[in-house]
């Protein structure tokens, strides 16, 4: 016998992380060539306030509907107003919580908080509702800086933190002499990777009033690679992230598919839900460290600040119907097959046109579709062009060719069943869940019927195949 999957509830942990940015994949690399390139990166970084208060943050945290960023002047910036750091989908941490954290959930004493910084990070936890005696207990008394200066010059090699006024407060190692996967830097995104997917993991809980001993299975769908020499990838951060939150009874494992990994981990979620071998599993996703001022050169020539300076971590959890979270219509799942395609046009027909047929569905059925919702200004100024727009045009291209919309309906349609983009480029945290929490929102409210979620991956990058990747999944309001 089948049970009906729905999703309960969604958070977001976003951390402000500019400190973190010279670690980027793109930063160090230019870094690495140039030194100079360090200081240019630090005079543009921004504070935490301006982080906070930019627009589509509030959007990312529910305090503000996408659509709220048509009526706002772009630089979004420039319509910035003082807010909360918390909104009803989540939170955006300080840097200070976010090392603080990063080194909690480091068991090996691979990082050294400088003792100072170590005590701001205690004090700034304290006061957090979502920290743990353990993770206060974990931070240690902190390091001198002759103990930070002996770890960076040992013979195990090692990186070094600082924030962006210059000031160094830590260190991390490798954890390994000669092994690559376990160089500084790799564990240093893991750690990070860990840290925010747990404590969306735990801010997910609370908010649901759920004991996280009923949380049976784990699906962390993010991009990092945590393992060995002879493992590259192999590990099992699920779990890891389950034992950070408390779910004591959970097990778990990773599931891999660069952006598309989340909605491949809900569409798994929804069926070991239905199939009864789990009563509740959480879909997480850390963040993807790498990807900081990943397109920074862009901002700088167009006068910006650099604005891929947030780290994000997800959790979602799906469990059986309770008679009022939206449905999970596993008999429409959107696939892109092997033999599919890969342009746009033949990706998007997979993933909405087939589900919308198999249903019986026209495309104005579906509410909001919700793609890749990267924010148009961190990917204009490098050239990447608006990607959500992109892909809402392309949608809306389809509905004309199949005559559902006369073709100067297109833009119209793309206003009433899309949206602008707002969430970090973080990879796979961009693709579909970002407009999570405003879906649940507005299908419990009864505002919506239906939304379509679709994630669209590069599978590619690994240099094993020339495919693309698709998964698309439907959300539906649970009354008549």
């Amino acid at each position: 016998m089948s049970s009906t999957p729905v999703i309960r509830g969604v958070r977001f942990y976003l951390a402000h992380a500019p400190g973190l940015v010279v670690h980027g994949s793109k930063p160090s690399r230019d870094i690495a060539r140039d030194p100079a390139v360090a200081g240019t990166l630090r005079g543009a970084l921004r504070p935490f306030d301006a982080a906070r208060d930019y627009p589509p943050t509030q959007v990312f945290l529910g305090a503000l509907p996408p659509e709220a960023l048509h009526a706002r002047p772009r630089p979004w910036a420039d319509a910035a107003v003082p807010s909360p750091r918390r909104g009803p989908h989540g939170e955006i941490a300080p840097e200070e919580e976010l090392l603080g954290l990063i080194k909690a959930g480091d068991e090996f004493d691979l990082v050294a908080l400088e003792r100072g910084f170590a005590a701001e990070a205690r004090a700034a936890l304290a006061a957090h509702p979502l920290a743990t005696p353990a993770d206060l207990a974990r931070l240690g008394k902190g390091a001198s800086d002759a103990d930070l200066d002996t770890r960076l010059a040992g013979p195990t090699p090692a990186l070094s933190l600082a924030l962006p006024s210059g000031r160094r407060v830590g260190a991390v190692i490798a954890g390994h002499e000669v092994d690559q996967t376990l160089a500084a830097d790799v564990l240093l995104e893991n750690l990070a990777t860990k840290a925010t997917a747990t404590m969306a993991l735990r801010g997910l809980l609370a908010a649901e009033g759920l004991d996280p001993a009923r949380v049976d299975y784990v699906l962390n769908s993010g991009e990092e690679a945590v393992g060995d020499r002879y493992q590259r990838g192999g590990g099992n951060l699920a779990k890891a992230v389950a034992a950070g939150a408390g779910c004591v009874r959970a097990t778990g494992v990773d599931v891999k598919g660069f952006c598309c990994g989340p909605v491949h981990a809900l569409a798994l979620a929804g069926s070991l839900v239905a199939a009864r071998t789990f009563e509740h599993v959480a879909v997480v996703a850390g963040c993807s460290l790498a990807k900081l001022g990943m397109k920074y050169q862009g901002h700088l020539r167009a006068g910006q600040p650099v604005l891929e300076d947030v780290l994000v971590g997800a959790a979602i959890l799906v469990g059986p119907d309770d008679g009022r979270s939206p449905r999970l219509r596993l008999d429409a799942v959107g696939r892109h097959t092997v033999g599919a395609g890969s342009s746009q046009k033949a990706i998007l027909e997979a993933l909405v046109v087939e589900p919308l047929e198999r249903l019986g569905l026209k495309f104005a059925d579906v509410d909001r579709y919700a793609t890749e919702l990267q924010n148009p200004e961190l990917t204009e100024p490098s050239g990447s062009g608006d990607v959500p727009l992109l892909n809402y045009r392309v949608i809306a291209g389809l509905a004309a060719l199949r005559k559902e919309i006369a073709p100067a309906e297109v833009e119209a349609f793309v206003r009433r069943h899309g949206m602008p983009g707002f969430s970090p480029t973080q990879g796979h945290i961009a693709s579909a869940i970002p407009y999570l929490g405003h879906a649940l929102d507005g299908l419990r409210a009864g505002a919506m019927r239906r939304v379509l979620l679709l994630a669209k991956g590069s599978l590619f990058l690994g240099r094993m195949t020339q495919m693309s990747d698709g998964l698309s999944v439907m959300l539906e309001r649970n009354a008549p």
